[in-house]
């Protein structure tokens, strides 16, 4: 049997008349840019995040800058990030000009450990962001403590999260301002890149929303040195047609993660742990293992395709060479680079495929 790490196409197939639809009407519109269907899913996808304001940007990344250029993050700053997370979340603070300052993450959520946090702070510290990994929300009580009680913003990172729930309160909602990202991959994604930013300050709104269009509040009027980054009228369709289908689809990928949960028994693989008052949307499946790579080869042998989130971390990347971070200074993340494997996780995916999956790691 072949079981895809990930694939669209049986979500496709079923909204293919959804999405030929939402293509149909932006075409026949001849509006590509700003427009009704950008405004139209901008106000759907606040109200689902239980916020005022969304603004649609380019992707993900773009979110979360601009978000904190927005908050007036810059050169010589500090931002608290995870040490476990995929890159992009530490290059937005990088794009601010400001450093981003990483802090090691629970060993079982694999979130940021709030109990860390504070030990990282020092007098150039101005924004903390949390990032839902895996969409497992982070423990938001404390960290919304520690931000108050130290003066910061926080900018959650929501791109793998999308309609998770902390305490009864949808992610995206906790923060200064959110960032989301709708790469196809997502449990809401487009059909290329896309993004938006949440939030419930509308002075906020209006300044992300202006950087993300030249720094202009009006056309040719350029109040602020800003970027383009814009969600495009076909992706805004392609995901209001997607968006009223987001709760089912992730209650799949929650029936399927249970399935796993409990079906998994072998001794030598560490499974997901899932905190008291969350509700995951399990955008990945992460197990760890000391024999990943072994495991990972084996699975293949067997046709079942996974993934490795993240295999080099942040800290150890090129990139970040100049923050001087040697290995084994970040040993909580280290670890994680080193076991996970992401197994087969999408909506479409068979019971026979889990079961042949379960079957074969428990073989291992």
């Amino acid at each position: 049997m072949e079981v895809p790490f990930v694939s669209f196409r049986y979500m496709e197939k079923e909204l293919d008349h959804e999405l030929r639809d939402a293509f149909a009407r932006v075409l026949n519109a001849s509006w590509y840019i700003e427009g009704k269907e950008d405004t139209a899913f901008e106000a759907a996808f606040a109200e689902y995040c239980s916020s005022k304001y969304c603004i649609g940007v380019g992707n993900g990344l773009d979110a979360l800058m601009l978000a904190l250029k927005a908050l007036g993050i810059k050169a010589g700053d500090e931002v608290i990030v995870p040490s476990n997370t995929y890159i992009a979340t530490a290059l937005a603070v990088t794009y601010t000009g400001a450093t981003p300052v990483f802090v090691e993450p629970d060993i079982r959520t694999y979130d940021i450990d709030p109990a860390k946090i504070e030990e990282k702070i020092t007098s150039r510290t101005r924004a903390i962001m949390p990032v839902h990994l895996y969409g497992m929300p982070c423990d938001m009580d404390p960290i919304t403590e520690i931000a108050k009680k130290h003066g910061l913003f926080i900018v959650e990172d929501c791109a793998q999260a999308h309609g998770a729930e902390y305490k009864g309160r949808r992610i995206g909602s906790f923060g200064d301002a959110a960032g989301f990202s709708f790469y196809p991959g997502k449990n809401l994604g487009a059909l290329g890149d896309a993004g938006a930013a949440v939030t419930n300050n509308k002075e906020l709104a209006d300044k992300i929303r202006a950087l993300g269009n030249y720094g202009s509040d009006y056309k040719y009027h350029h109040i602020y040195q800003g970027n383009n980054s814009r969600l495009d009228e076909m992706q805004a369709a392609f995901l209001a047609a997607k968006l009223p289908h987001l709760d089912r689809m992730n209650a799949e990928r929650r029936r399927i993660a249970d399935i796993y949960l409990k079906g998994i028994t072998n001794p030598d693989i560490t499974l997901p742990f899932i905190p008291d008052n969350v509700v995951p949307v399990w955008h990945i499946f992460a197990v760890r293992t000391e024999r990943r790579d072994e495991l990972a080869a084996y699975l293949e042998e067997k046709g079942i395709h996974t993934n490795k989130h993240y295999p080099i971390p942040m800290h150890l990347q090129l990139c970040y060479e100049d923050l001087n971070i040697k290995e084994g200074e970040l040993p909580i993340a280290e670890t994680i680079s080193r076991t996970e494997l992401s197994l087969p996780m999408f909506y479409g995916i068979t019971d026979e495929m889990v079961d042949y999956v379960i079957d074969a790691i428990n073989a291992f």
